[in-house]
């Protein structure tokens, strides 16, 4: 149910995991009590570099694979009992299996997304009338933004056949989801609501912030001591 788990003895040599610093030391910290985003460990954590390190070392001999690509396949052979990843690639192979339960764990997890961003500056075909560029966003971006957010676009994550979710799901989140009487695939177990946490369990995930020099400094610290 929460990060702890990993940490349980009956579970040595079971756990699988992707291959990520930012995961394996922000599973860390979160299972001491502390955000993915610590600025300084030294600082911010009882015992410092030690402390984590210690914890770092202990998870590490509970986890028989860190590989990104083949994490999965480990969970799928029944080589490990527990696979540590992104949702994204977590969910679609769960569905394919049976008795396995999916958990966003209670203290919060990291976060993903897609971000669009508008460039202050563009160059459009028809631009070159008024010099070659224009200044701030197309004149048609609202009106994609707004195809984009239609009702009708978000059925593929509603019906879970896409992994994920819209902002204007957000709020939707505890509407009661119909079952597909024709479905013939597992049901799956899991604390995700229409591919989003529940909001007790949202308000603690955080997307992962830029390393400071600081947490640059201790993640070096850190992987270089586990090595």
């Amino acid at each position: 149910q929460d990060w702890a788990d990993l940490w349980r003895k009956e579970l040595a040599g079971k756990i699988s995991m992707v291959d990520s610093q930012r995961e394996i030391i922000g599973a860390t910290l979160k299972y001491m009590g502390l955000p993915y985003n610590t600025s300084n460990i030294d600082s911010q954590v009882v015992g410092g570099r030690e402390a984590v390190l210690r914890n770092l070392r202990s998870l590490a001999q509970q986890v028989c694979l860190f590989d990104s690509e083949k994490y999965l396949k480990a969970f799928k052979n029944g080589d490990v009992w527990v696979a540590v990843g992104w949702s994204c690639d977590v969910v679609p192979v769960a569905k394919t299996m049976s008795n396995i339960a999916v958990i966003v764990p209670e203290s919060g997890s990291s976060l993903w997304a897609d971000f669009w961003a508008i460039p202050n500056a563009s160059k459009y075909p028809w631009g070159d009338r008024i010099g070659g560029r224009i200044r701030g966003a197309s004149p048609l971006v609202q009106q994609w933004v707004e195809f984009c957010l239609q009702p009708g676009r978000a059925l593929p994550f509603d019906e879970e056949t896409v992994v994920g979710g819209l902002p204007t799901m957000i709020p939707e989140k505890k509407k009661p989801h119909v079952e597909n009487e024709s479905d013939d695939r597992p049901k799956l177990e899991t604390n995700l609501i229409r591919n989003l946490p529940p909001d007790e369990i949202l308000s603690r995930c955080e997307f992962l912030e830029p390393l400071s020099e600081d947490a640059l400094s201790d993640y070096q610290w850190l992987i270089f001591s586990l090595q």
